[in-house]
């Protein structure tokens, strides 16, 4: 489908999906969002919901401002997934020990590793920056300082909530590695200071959100924001690199008679401020719950954990300042999929895949999220699909 167009105090909000599938009080933050003085631009996805203070699945451009809390508190989320040479005749007809295996060489949770994971550890894997990196840590707000130990010892970590570790197969039966995380601890103690911060200043005062508090450019406050964001996104990055070797080591380990190798990975963020340029004026745009989607710019949709997941190439279309969704998309709440689903229920429809069945994750049953197939369908002008991936593992904190 194209985009639909609805009414916005300072610009017209475009969907990517029917108005009358969101929910009201998704739509009441998207209006909220239209009303901020320095809004440029508002693009929604198919995967939209309500969040905290901005929807997830909505991209917002904005001229010299940047809204903390429409970032998101797990800065620079996102996706990475590697291709493999292995088949799915190569795979054992129990997956129980590679997930044990893979839970093993990858805390979860709350988990952390005992000693700090390091770059160099790795064949292969890009050292370059790696020191820099944590030396701009020193220029971080005074506040989160004290966390920076426990940093180092979550670099390489999954956490929870709907961050996963996959292995699929897709329609061709290539196996590929999946996984989905973010800026973990250090990230979401960073976007409260500065929410905090934000909320503060006397030119957010008169919002009708005050979750919808700004940073304006040339000032101490998004100064220091920006520092402190921009570091987290690249502690997103550093982190997914790491338990992408952490799991290609399990990999070469179970499989070694497979000699396996792996093609390049395909990695993004999809909670995130990037400084881009549209009709000749620079923007900062705001992407939470959604992707890049530049013209052939590869990317990761994914779907829950008992469905499938797509890997894509944008298209470059610039009605949704070259975005695309993140992933399926809740369709309720996590509370309310507690309430109305059952282990037995998450047995059902996760049927086929080594996973968790128990309590703890009934919050991430399938029924919880929208159609990724319906999603995908619906931006069809956005991005196309390279590859559709079903899995057969899911790792889940």
């Amino acid at each position: 489908m194209s985009y639909v167009e609805i009414p916005g105090a300072k610009v017209p909000i475009r969907m990517w999906t029917d108005p009358a599938t969101v929910e009201d009080v998704a739509l009441q933050q998207l209006r909220n969002v239209a009303t901020l003085p320095w809004i440029k631009g508002l693009a929604v996805m198919p995967d939209v919901h309500y969040g905290k203070g901005a929807t997830v699945g909505s991209v917002i451009a904005m001229r010299g401002a940047v809204c903390p809390a429409a970032v998101g508190v797990d800065i620079g989320c996102g996706m990475s997934a590697v291709k493999t040479s292995l088949t799915a005749n190569d795979l054992p007809g129990d997956l129980s020990r590679l997930r044990s295996k893979i839970e093993q060489a990858i805390p979860v949770g709350r988990g952390m590793h005992t000693d700090p994971v390091e770059p160099g550890d790795f064949h292969g894997l890009a050292t370059t920056g790696w020191e820099g990196f944590w030396g701009r840590f020193d220029g971080v707000a005074e506040a989160v300082k004290f966390r920076q130990e426990r940093a180092h010892q979550q670099m390489g970590t999954l956490g929870s909530g709907n961050h996963f570790i996959e292995i699929c197969v897709d329609m061709s039966d290539s196996v590929w590695l999946m996984l989905h995380s973010g800026s973990r601890n250090i990230g979401k103690e960073l976007a409260e200071h500065h929410i905090g911060v934000a909320q503060k200043l006397p030119h957010n005062q008169g919002l009708v959100d005050r979750d919808l508090a700004v940073f304006v450019a040339d000032t101490p406050q998004m100064a220091a924001y920006e520092h402190d964001l921009y570091w987290a996104q690249e502690y997103a990055k550093y982190n997914r690199s790491l338990m992408m070797a952490l799991l290609k080591d399990v990999i070469r380990k179970e499989f070694k008679k497979a000699r396996v190798t792996f093609e390049s990975e395909v990695s993004c963020h999809h909670n995130y401020v990037s400084r881009e340029r549209y009709e000749d004026v620079d923007l900062l745009v705001t992407r939470k719950g959604a992707i890049s989607a530049r013209t052939g710019e590869y990317g990761i949709i994914p779907g829950s954990m008992g469905t499938g997941s797509y890997i894509v190439k944008g298209l470059g279309n610039e009605k949704a300042f070259n975005s695309a969704s993140h992933g399926a998309g809740r369709r309720m709440s996590r509370n309310a999929a507690k309430r109305r689903f059952s282990t037995k229920d998450l047995e059902d429809q996760t049927r086929g895949v080594e996973c968790r069945k128990d309590s703890g994750v009934v919050d991430e049953i399938p029924g919880a999220y929208k159609s990724i197939d319906q999603v995908i369908d619906q931006q069809r002008d956005l991005v196309e699909v390279v590859a559709k991936l079903k899995q057969v593992v899911c790792v889940k904190g």
